[in-house]
């Protein structure tokens, strides 16, 4: 997928470079496999706002991804890739044998007409789903299921890819695109291979607006305001924050832990350890 760059006509364009879309064969979505989707603005259940600098946007209609890939031994032929304005990677509508539809992530690599399989009986090649216990090690996988039967919940943006380290017992170790090794059933399935539209991370937004109509709202550095909006504000002129990084609600903001979290049982080695 490479990337389209512009004339410097403004300054907007002069650094704007975005997909040139190549590996897009259809602008016409799969209706049935289409959801309204209602716009956060990062407010939860309760309507308080919960994530800063959200809101606005284009509007989206959501894309059913199939991320079981539970339909085992059915092969299935990819019909179209399309774009997702919901994720960075791209996906592709299978035309299952017995006449189903599903929307699939679009491995690197993977083409229109190409057939893929998911199953543990399936060959470990790109595009195909199969358990852990079945992949061979070093193999590359995305989409990885934590949970056997939920769905894969890790590795799934543009470019990611984990490997297959090693298998002791029940379980896998699966090295993550973080450097992150973690355990993981060998029941639960990964699709084999890197997911496309590696180009991703290199485009530059360019201007202000292309941020906005992602749904991306302006954010304020807190030294630019007053005492009582940030513990970096007032002083006259430029001036430093005095006083170690802090957010808006005075906790630190850099070197203190925050995450509580239920799953380090499953972590071998952090993504935080000096190699």
């Amino acid at each position: 997928m490479p990337l389209r760059s512009y004339k410097a006509t403004s300054p907007g364009r002069r650094f704007m470079t975005r997909s040139t879309f190549e590996e897009i064969t259809t602008d016409q979505p799969h209706k049935p496999l289409l959801e309204p989707q209602k716009r956060g603005s990062g407010r939860n259940a309760q309507g308080r706002l919960t994530v800063r600098h959200r809101g606005g946007g284009e509007k989206r209609h959501y894309r059913i991804i199939d991320f079981k890939r539970d339909k085992w031994d059915v092969p299935a032929r990819l019909a179209t890739i399309e774009y997702d304005p919901n994720r960075s990677a791209r996906i592709g509508l299978l035309h299952y044998r017995d006449g189903e539809k599903r929307y699939m992530l679009v491995p690197n690599g993977l083409k229109v007409g190409d057939v893929v399989v998911a199953g543990p009986s399936a060959e470990a090649r790109v595009g195909n789903a199969l358990p852990l216990a079945n992949i061979p090690l070093g193999t590359t996988i995305h989409n990885i299921e934590l949970v056997p039967g939920k769905g894969g919940q890790i590795v799934r943006s543009a470019g990611a890819a984990a490997q297959l380290l090693a298998k002791e017992g029940d379980f896998a170790q699966v090295r993550l695109p973080s450097g992150e090794v973690r355990r993981a059933s060998l029941r639960c399935m990964a699709t084999v291979g890197q997911v496309g539209n590696l180009d991703h991370e290199n485009q530059n937004l360019g201007k202000a607006g292309r941020a906005r109509h992602m749904g991306q709202r302006p954010e304020v550095r807190g030294v630019v305001m007053n005492p009582r909006d940030h513990p970096h504000g007032g002083g006259e002129g430029k001036s430093p924050t005095g006083m170690p990084p802090k957010t808006p609600w005075g906790k630190p903001a850099m070197g203190l832990r925050t995450r509580r979290s239920k799953s380090s049982g499953g972590i071998v080695r952090s993504r935080h350890r000096k190699s």
